[in-house]
Order: structure tokens, then C-alpha cells, then sequence
């Protein structure tokens, strides 16, 4: 078994473009729940929505990188107020209900064959990333044992989620993001300061799904494919695995529990993958192995939850709920 391998694999997914597209998803489930207290379970579906925004604007109409982006953050605030409008002045096990149950629709629009022309089916969409690569600022080569394409997805995606990350610290900063702390803890008291509680959760809902799109891009660019299969319920999920493992109310938990997630799942496949192909490990195949990591990655997080409920960077006093 091949540790050296199997360390410096677990070590390139810290930077990798599906960790960064985690973590600013998961960032978006922060501002949902972490600060506004809003359960939704349909994460996911923004990414979908994004992803597909950007793709089917790029493939079907030809626009340009931008324009496709701008596509995509609008549908994406469009898909939380259609969420939003019936469902925010009830309670928040209500949300929960919708959106999880308008992630699967999502999903299962994008794969009805009356709209294969449009959205791929359950085959999904391809190269549309050409727009997105031809702004590719290095020249071919090396650059820390990636090439440039590789190279630039992790830069962009990475700055993005830094970014972000400073947008959000300093939104929750401000007086919007103190009500909307207030509202998390009781939302009966900021009401009746007259605060209209309606919008502060709508406005809460469309950032956190901005985030999610944005995610649901930098997901997809470097597979140059979109596909309804890795935008199922699961998908959020694990963001909310990432949320919990970094902390609940904090900035930077989202994307230190999305490095912890996809490090620790190297980490147990290779370790698995390992000990089968040694024959160390006789009653395990490696399909098997892939389910298994999942396993015992919730398992970590239950003894988590048990000895530090707050996560890795969450403080306990600060969160009712905690």
C-alpha cells in the first residue's frame, strides 16, 4: 500500500475545484441556517439551477461567459422567491418541506425527454466550459504539477469563494446581519421592534442561493458536463455534513468542514482501496468500499456532534440550537 500516494491525494483535495464549489455552497447553507435559521434542504437544487442556467444559456443562445454567469445568479434569486413567497411567513419546517421537494422537481424537469434539446435528459449537457478557458490568463505548461486549464479553475474558484467569504463576514457585520441573527435566535422579538421579518429572510434566501448557483458553476467548469445525477438529495446533504463539521454560525466553517469532508473521504478510500488490493481486506470490494467511506465519514460526525456539537470553529454560546 502506497501511503505516499495515498497522503499527497488526500492533500490535493484541500485546493481542488469540487472542495471550493462545497465550500461556497455550504457558505450559502450558512447564511440560510447558520445566521437566518432557515432549514432548507434543497441546496442542491440551486446548484442545478445555476449550473444549468449557465449551460443551457451558453449552449442554446450563445452568450458570453458573463452574460451566462448573470443568467444563472438571476434564475437562481428567481427559484428562491418562487421558494420563498408561499412559505416564509409559515414555520420553517414548511421550508424544509419545499425545498427539498422542489430540488427533486429540478432534477427531474432537467431529465424529461421532451426537453432533451434544451437540457441533455439524463445524459445532461457538454462543453460548454470553452468561454470560461479561453480567458485563461497562463500559457501551457507546469504549475504546481498542474496544467494550466487545472491551474486556472482552482484559482478562480478559490478567489470566488474568498471573496464570498469576505462579502458574507461582512454582511453579517452590519446592522442587516445583526437583525438577521436576531430573527435566528426569536423572530417574534425583532417583529415586534418592527422589523419586517418577511424580508430579511427573503433577502437571506436569494444570497444563500446566489452562493449555491455560483457553487453549482465552479461544480461543474471542470467537468465540463452537467448532469441531473450529481444534483440529487444526497448532494445537500453532505454540504450540510460540511456545515456541521466546520461550525454553524461562522464564515469560515463552511469552507474548513468542506476540506475536512473531501480530505477525510480520500483519506478512507485510499486507506480501503489499499487494504483490498493487498489482500488485506478479503470480504470487501472496492464498490463496496466506496459506500463504506460514506459510513464511517458519519460516523466521525456523530461522534462530533456528541463531544462538540458547535463544530470545528462554531461557538456554542452563540447559537439557541447548539
Amino acid at each position: 500500500m502506497d501511503f505516499g500516494f495515498i497522503f499527497s491525494s488526500a492533500a490535493g483535495e484541500l485546493f481542488s475545484p469540487t472542495t471550493a464549489a462545497y465550500a461556497l455552497a455550504t457558505l450559502g447553507l450558512a447564511v440560510h441556517f447558520g445566521y437566518a435559521g432557515l432549514l432548507n434542504f434543497g441546496q442542491a437544487g440551486f446548484m442545478a439551477v445555476g449550473a444549468y442556467g449557465f449551460a443551457i444559456s451558453t449552449l442554446t443562445f450563445g452568450v458570453p461567459f458573463f452574460v451566462g454567469l448573470l443568467i444563472a445568479v438571476v434564475c437562481s434569486a428567481i427559484f428562491a422567491l418562487l421558494l420563498g413567497i408561499p412559505t416564509l411567513r409559515l414555520r420553517a419546517d414548511y421550508l424544509a418541506i419545499v425545498t427539498i421537494a422542489a430540488a427533486e422537481i429540478v432534477r427531474y424537469i432537467v431529465t424529461t425527454n421532451q426537453l432533451t434539446t434544451v437540457t441533455g435528459s439524463a445524459n445532461g449537457l457538454a462543453a460548454f466550459e470553452g468561454g470560461f478557458y479561453a480567458m485563461n490568463p497562463f500559457p501551457e505548461g507546469s504549475y504546481m504539477g498542474m496544467n494550466n486549464r487545472d491551474f486556472f479553475i482552482r484559482v478562480v474558484g478559490w478567489s470566488v469563494v474568498a471573496i464570498c467569504c469576505l462579502l458574507v463576514w461582512l454582511l453579517m457585520r452590519s446592522p442587516w446581519g445583526r437583525v438577521l441573527k436576531g430573527i435566528r435566535e426569536d423572530e417574534n422579538a425583532v417583529r415586534s421592534l418592527g422589523k419586517n421579518v418577511y424580508a430579511y429572510k427573503m433577502q437571506a434566501l436569494i444570497i444563500g442561493g446566489v452562493l449555491g448557483a455560483l457553487a453549482g458553476m465552479i461544480f461543474t467548469l471542470p467537468r465540463g458536463a452537467v448532469q441531473p445525477a450529481n444534483y440529487g438529495t444526497e448532494l445537500t446533504f453532505f454540504l450540510y455534513t460540511c456545515l456541521l463539521l466546520g461550525g454553524l454560525g461562522t464564515v469560515l466553517g463552511p469552507v474548513v468542514g468542506a476540506m475536512i469532508f473531501w480530505v477525510v473521504l480520500s483519506l478512507t478510500q485510499g486507506i480501503l482501496y489499499g487494504l483490498i488490493e493487498s489482500g488485506a481486506v478479503t470480504w470487501l470490494n472496492t464498490v463496496q468500499a466506496g459506500q463504506l467511506r460514506y459510513i464511517l465519514v458519519g460516523a466521525a460526525l456523530m461522534l462530533l456532534m456528541i463531544f462538540r456539537p458547535q463544530g470545528v470553529l462554531g461557538n456554542k454560546k452563540e447559537l439557541a440550537f447548539a
